[in-house]
């Protein structure tokens, strides 16, 4: 059994109807979605041992099925740079998290590497209940929230269709390189739509699936954040 099949059915056997992040980041990477290094810390040393493993500066998201908007509860602290940085950011977080949902159940603690600024963007699908799947593209922040500019099409997308949706969106010539940004890498954008693609058309079981955000650079991306619904 593949990982994405071993995860979809450990879920659904727990009741569970939203994947964990590191689960939904799992199942990206091994449908050739590229995602920042992480790792799963049990405690507060092995979360400062994989913190210098990835490198700095990192994030600490707090894992656990009870809490679905992390940083609702103050379960996320980003741009940590030191051991020592760490250390209080996991302490504040098991805090923050037992103040807020004091019964949760906290699997661990995801420390995951702090991307590098660049252009956002978000790629997200949704099952309609007459056309199946449908895949969703467009720029990150005040773009996708303010102007609603994303392009949809239904899956399986071809690489023709997966082009014509990065070239829709009015925010396109940002990603081709304007003034003082930097062009962004478009093929890389495209492989993450056909593989998203291929993901929710392999796995019907996906409601809902949402990567934002998307950091693209001038040779690659990285997912930052993954939501997959069941």
């Amino acid at each position: 059994m593949d990982t994405a099949s071993e995860i979809f059915s450990k879920v659904r056997e727990e009741g569970r109807k939203f994947l964990l992040e590191p689960e939904a980041k799992s199942i990206c990477k091994e449908y050739g979605i590229p995602v920042t290094d992480f790792r799963i810390a049990k405690n507060e040393a092995e979360a400062v041992s994989f913190a210098d493993e990835i490198g700095y500066p990192v994030v600490l998201k707090i894992i656990s099925p009870d809490v679905i908007h992390k940083s609702d509860v103050g379960g996320v602290i980003v741009g940590l740079k030191t051991a020592e940085d760490v250390r209080n950011a996991y302490n504040q977080i098991m805090e923050n998290v037992k103040n807020h949902k004091p019964n949760a159940k906290i699997v661990g603690m995801l420390v995951q590497e702090m991307a590098p600024s660049s252009t956002e963007i978000i790629v997200g699908a949704i099952k309609d209940p007459q056309f199946g799947p449908a895949l969703m593209f467009g720029l990150g922040g005040i773009f996708v929230e303010v102007l609603k500019d994303v392009t949809f099409r239904i899956a399986p997308l071809t690489r023709d269709e997966a082009e014509e949706m990065v070239k829709e969106v009015r925010a396109y010539p940002l990603l081709k390189g304007y003034r003082n940004t930097p062009p962004a890498d478009i093929e890389a954008i495209v492989n993450i739509l056909l593989n998203t693609s291929r993901l929710v058309m392999e796995h019907q079981e996906i409601k809902e699936l949402d990567l934002n955000p998307i950091m693209v650079y001038e040779k690659g991306a990285k997912t930052v954040d993954a939501r997959i619904i069941l």
